[in-house]
């Protein structure tokens, strides 16, 4: 693929943050973008933008398999992924542990099993948004990190099917190592960690004390 001019490509949490972004990009490239997101309202905003639009939720396999089926793209990209419940392991229910599991994983595999059952044309790619999480992990966002990484497995398991049954599917994760502030996640991932520091400088002085300070200079009570 020299070129995404007239290419057909479905990204899935396209209608915000990066994957919004990612629209942006493919549509200046003018590539023929479809979207699958729930809010019809952000999905009506990337139709004005030039894209198609798909409503509804990635983790139901019967939707990803249609989209795949009706659209055929030469690149799929899997974006779509809920923020996680940004708190430390011991702040965590089971139901916000799993958030990520049950949204990005399922999605993932939704979207994965598409793409080998259509099967998608030979030279095909699959794209698939993981995070620098699922390298040092992140201790205040509950199973994120193991689901994030969960999607690298899945992607090496996807690519020896498709070698298996010379399908010529590339499966390849994305993973940013940097928070994306504009994002609804870079902006919860920021807020914890300030928190957390904040909370930590606070618990290394006694209460009532003050740090000491040079003539001149603000003094900080904790």
């Amino acid at each position: 693929m020299t070129t995404l001019q007239d290419q057909r490509v479905v990204v899935t949490g396209g209608s915000r943050g990066l994957g919004l972004g990612i629209v942006e990009a493919l549509l200046a490239r003018a590539a023929q973008v479809t979207v699958i997101a729930r809010d019809p309202g952000r999905l009506a905003d990337v139709e004005r933008l030039g894209a198609a639009a798909r409503p509804g939720d990635v983790t139901d396999a019967g939707l990803m398999s249609a989209v795949v089926a009706d659209v055929k793209p030469s690149v799929l990209i899997l974006n779509a992924g809920a923020a996680p419940f940004m708190a430390p392991l011991d702040e965590q229910s089971w139901d916000a542990f799993t958030a990520v599991w049950d949204t990005d994983m399922k999605g993932g595999l939704c979207g994965i099993q598409a793409a080998l059952k259509a099967p998608l044309a030979h030279g095909a790619r699959v794209l698939i948004a993981s995070s620098g999480a699922a390298i040092t992990g992140n201790p205040l966002s509950g199973g994120y990190a193991g689901a994030k990484r969960m999607l690298w497995i899945m992607a090496h398991y996807a690519n020896g099917i498709a070698t298996e049954r010379g399908l010529g599917i590339h499966f390849q994760v994305l993973v940013p190592q940097q928070i994306v502030g504009e994002t609804v996640l870079g902006h919860q991932a920021a807020s914890a960690g300030a928190r957390r520091r904040a909370s930590r400088s606070r618990r290394s002085w006694p209460n009532g004390m003050a740090r000491r300070s040079r003539p001149g200079s603000t003094v900080n009570t904790w």
